[in-house]
């Protein structure tokens, strides 16, 4: 295999300079595929078709100028493919072709990407799982765990070497809770930077790309926002001057030693103030300790890079968990309707059925959305350009089918495997996970970073130095 396991901007400039062409491409990534997706299960459709698009693709008049000239991409099964059903993880939804490429697919199409295929998702996209009627979507570092969810065929089809770059979405996590799980990189735009999904559970979901490089990530937002400065972003986020204020240690109550190396070239130096917290969730919820210690390790990394680094050692507000969780049941609730209760998953009829009840007390998560969003976020955040959390609070659970089981079980293992994400779909900012570290499970350890509206750049040339300095690695037996 010469072009699978490239990055997509190796295999754009080799398909505009006429080094290999789309078709080879594609037909060498179906080929990984069809060997290395019975272990994963990231597909819910692979679209041979798409060597005859790569095929004509090559006869465009414009190929020399397509940024994402030949490239394969993946979709998440809630977008609309031309031509494909639309799932969502579901077998009660319709399987009728849809008439057009939802937007963010039309842009990638229009760059020169082509779709390679449709990847899994739990059923509605509801759950931090992958299972769903389509089958359990795996983790490629550990195939007994999930890959996370909602977008997880599309995280596993990125960490397994079968694209170089995905199309996701984010509600309340669904593109950095899988990225986290398998050790890859996932972006979600703050709102209105990207078109968002038909339902965007009123504006908390957003649609982002998943890659293994910075570079790459940067290329994909550039192209779904239809800004091409973006691409750019990963070497380095806009100059800012950072107010002036004495380092706290970064060390704290954790005697790991961490000791990173400066980025050898790639991302340019820049300067901004970034603060680090640990353990972000409120009392009562855990954090495992590998999981901070990453965060503290990656504060170091940009300490040596440049930037001034500050603990923030407040937690989230108490009165933010149960807005966020009800919020996400009662838009539960709403993505259900107009289904077929009864051939829904036991999972999803639970999950609806109590946020049909939530919504009707009024127990809707509205008031605490607007407060969070309203001045919470901004005032608990503080005068930082970009903030590290962990992206998880335990590794993931077992792959197994969560779909059908009931509410209860789902949600308590959602809520204290996955609970660091939701915060940033209540106010709409921008979020960013990082794969960082190694788990003592062998599993990866991926950071978030999240930053105020517009901090996009911030967060690309962040995360780009720290890939400097912590390079990606494939998980055992995806390597090429």
């Amino acid at each position: 295999m010469l072009w699978a396991g490239r990055s997509a901007i190796e295999i754009a400039t080799a398909v505009r300079n006429g080094d290999v062409k789309a078709a080879t491409v594609v037909e060498e990534h179906l080929h990984v595929i069809s060997e290395r997706d019975s272990m994963v299960e990231a597909f819910r459709l692979v679209r041979e078709q798409a060597v005859d698009e790569a095929e004509a693709l090559q006869k465009r008049r414009d190929l020399a100028e397509l940024p994402l000239a030949g490239v394969p991409v993946a979709v998440k099964d809630n977008l609309e493919v031309a031509g494909e059903s639309t799932r969502g993880g579901s077998a009660v939804t319709a399987d009728t072709p849809a008439p057009e490429d939802h937007v963010t697919v039309a842009r990638l199409r229009a760059a020169g990407a082509i779709v390679i295929g449709l990847t899994n998702l739990p059923e509605l996209g509801l759950v931090a799982f992958g299972d769903s009627a389509y089958g359990i979507v795996r983790n490629p570092w550990n195939t007994s765990r999930t890959a996370g969810g909602s977008s997880a065929g599309s995280a596993a089809a990125v960490a397994a070497g079968m694209v170089p770059i995905a199309l996701g979405n984010d509600g309340m996590g669904s593109l950095r809770i899988p990225a986290a799980c398998c050790g890859v990189l996932a972006i979600k735009p703050g709102t209105g930077l990207v078109p968002a999904p038909t339902d965007d559970w009123d504006r908390l979901t957003e649609n982002g790309p998943l890659a293994t490089t910075t570079a790459d990530l940067s290329l994909a937002l550039s192209v779904l926002a239809a800004d091409p400065a973006l691409a750019e972003a990963w070497r380095g986020g806009r100059r800012v001057e950072p107010p002036p204020r004495m380092l706290r240690s970064v060390w704290a109550d954790d005697d790991e030693v961490w000791e990173p190396q400066p980025p050898p070239g790639g991302p340019e130096p820049f300067d901004l103030r970034v603060a680090y917290a640990p353990q972000p969730l409120p009392h009562g919820l855990s954090m495992d300790k590998e999981f901070r210690s990453a965060v503290r390790g990656a504060a170091e990394t940009l300490r040596v890079a440049g930037h001034t680094v500050v603990e923030h050692g407040r937690r989230l507000p108490a009165w933010l968990g149960p807005a966020t969780i009800a919020t996400w049941l009662v838009r539960a609730g709403l993505s259900a309707d107009g289904l077929d209760r009864q051939r829904l998953e036991p999972r999803t009829r639970g999950l609806a059925r109590v946020g049909r009840v939530l919504g009707a007390l009024k127990l809707d998560g509205v008031r605490g959305r607007q407060r969070w969003s309203g001045y919470g976020a901004d005032q608990w955040f503080g005068d930082a350009d970009v903030l590290i959390t962990p992206a998880l609070a335990a590794v993931p659970p077992k792959a197994e089918r969560w779909g059908e089981r009931g509410f209860l079980r789902n949600a308590l293992t959602n809520i204290r495997y996955a609970p660091a994400t939701g915060a940033w779909n209540m106010c709409g900012w921008p979020a960013i996970t990082v794969p960082l570290a190694t788990h003592s499970t062998a599993l990866p350890i991926g950071v978030q970073l999240i930053a105020p509206p517009g901090g996009e750049p911030h967060l690309l040339g962040l995360a780009a130095q720290l890939q400097a300095a912590h390079p990606p690695l494939r998980p055992p037996g995806f390597s090429f």
